[in-house]
């Protein structure tokens, strides 16, 4: 890897940040808006929760790849605004939302040492562990108002938050809690055969699997699972497992577009493809022999680069094949950013 590679990726994630800092941030809410351009706020219909945590996900991207207060300055704006929003408590209705939002507060936590973004990410796993229940032979529900539905969404990313946080505080249950929500997971939701990551089941109350609903973010969330237990176990089983998903998502996602991840649209669904981005790169640092995976990243981040980015910003739209233009979603300008820290990061780390 050359200092000139380097450099590119460092200083084009940069302007990222400088564009979601510019153009999305709204100072009077202390959140960003949904959407750019957005006079006067108008945009905000919505309070998209689980976006917000992928905010807070690339902000602690920022601050650990440059060490710049500006970063924690605005995890500290955000954690008061996001509060506010929500009501003045953290817990909502959807277990996967306030996974993603405890996943991100704890990185937070460990990147500031703040003990408020500590606490908030407790809180939440604590309510999170509520959604368990012996419907479909045990996993998470999706949400608390339909306790017989279970995923992919509500399952793998509590898998990593209990990882992590057995990882970062060393109390035995968390590391139980992961392993068995994984082993619910893999027995349930995952292929045998392919390692294709299925989305849910009994969603209509019929116990059907929903095979047909290929999501980029489900691949993704489960390698991220089975990459924290390999770094736990070190059990190269769960090397196996997330080289499996990643090849069957690569060929049946990518394949299609010369390796490129497709355009899964708008709202939420454009966030999709930065949860695949993360925890691939996450697995690549784990892996040593995940040399497919290093050229999957790049293979996408030019792409976006290239092709994808808005002529006169570094915005993106959620097809990272066409130039971006008109109204920007955040759900997908995170996405794109997600690619882009995780480069500056993978080739910072090969320099």
């Amino acid at each position: 890897m050359n200092q000139l590679e380097i450099g590119i990726w460092e200083a084009r994630a940069n302007q990222a940040q400088a564009a979601l800092d510019s153009l999305f941030w709204n100072e009077a809410i202390k959140m960003y808006n949904i959407e750019t351009p957005c006079p006067n706020g108008e945009c905000n219909t919505i309070f998209h929760y689980w976006w917000m945590a992928h905010a807070v996900d690339v902000l602690v991207d920022g601050l650990q790849r440059t060490g710049e207060n500006g970063y924690a300055e605005r995890l500290t704006a955000l954690h008061e605004g996001l509060l506010r929003r929500n009501g003045g408590v953290w817990p909502n209705e959807l277990y996967d939302d306030m996974e993603w939002m405890a996943l991100a507060w704890l990185r937070a936590y460990q990147a500031t040492g703040q003990a408020a973004y500590k606490a908030t990410a407790l809180l939440l796993w604590e309510d999170i562990q509520t959604g368990w229940n012996e419907h479909m032979g045990g996993g998470i529900a999706w949400q608390k108002t339909q306790l017989d539905y279970k995923n992919t969404p509500a399952n793998a990313p509590a898998a990593i938050l209990a990882a992590r946080l057995y990882q970062a505080f060393g109390e035995a249950e968390n590391l139980e809690w992961a392993l068995k929500i994984y082993r619910w997971q893999k027995e349930h939701l995952v292929d045998p055969t392919t390692g294709f990551v299925w989305d849910g089941m009994n969603r209509t109350g019929d116990g059907q699997i929903d095979k047909d609903w290929k999501y980029s973010y489900n691949q993704g969330v489960y390698i991220g699972a089975a990459v924290e237990l390999y770094r736990i176990t070190k059990n190269q089983s769960y090397l196996e497992d997330a080289r499996l998903t990643f090849s069957a998502a690569a060929h049946e996602l990518a394949e299609v577009k010369g390796g490129v991840l497709p355009d899964e649209g708008n709202g939420d669904a454009g966030l999709f493809k930065g949860i695949l981005i993360r925890y691939t790169a996450e697995w690549v640092k784990a892996d040593a022999a995940a040399v497919e995976a290093v050229d999957f990243l790049r293979r996408n981040a030019e792409s976006l680069w290239e092709q994808g980015k808005s002529e006169d910003a570094a915005l993106f739209g959620t097809d990272w094949t066409l130039l971006s233009t008109g109204v920007i979603q955040l759900s997908s300008q995170l996405s794109a950013m997600k690619l882009l820290e995780k480069m500056a990061e993978l080739t910072k780390d090969q320099s």
